[in-house]
Parts: structure tokens; sequence; C-alpha cells
């Protein structure tokens, strides 16, 4: 569980900051796609780690059982 909350993380943090500097360099509507492009792959990259923290979670046996 750790390593998905850390590789989640770094996802994010590398999708931002590219997204935030294509944004700021190419400026004007273009550069508005790139931030709303960036913000619906960070919505994307959040979804998906929760989905897989939930499988993990419900494979383990839901609550009151430590994680495998």
């Amino acid at each position: 569980m750790g390593s998905r909350i850390l590789v989640t993380w770094i996802e994010l943090t590398v999708v931002g900051i590219t997204g935030g500097i294509l944004g700021a360099t190419v400026g004007g509507p273009p550069g508005f796609v790139i931030y709303l492009t960036t913000t619906l792959l960070t919505v994307g990259i959040i979804f998906y780690n929760v989905n897989e923290l939930v499988k993990a979670w419900l494979r383990s046996g839901g609550p009151g059982r430590p994680p495998r």
C-alpha cells in the first residue's frame, strides 16, 4: 500500500510540473488546453490509484484485517 501511495505522488508531481511548464511556455489558448489536459490527467491518476488501493483492500479481507 505504501508503494502505491508513493507512486501516486510521483505521478502527480511529474504530470503537474510538466503540464505547468508546458502550459506556461506555450501560453494563450493552447496553454489553456494544456492546463485542462493536465487537470484531466491528474484526476485520472487519482481515480486509478484509489481504485487499485480499494481493490487491494478488498482482496485483503476488508476492514479489521491488515493488508497482505
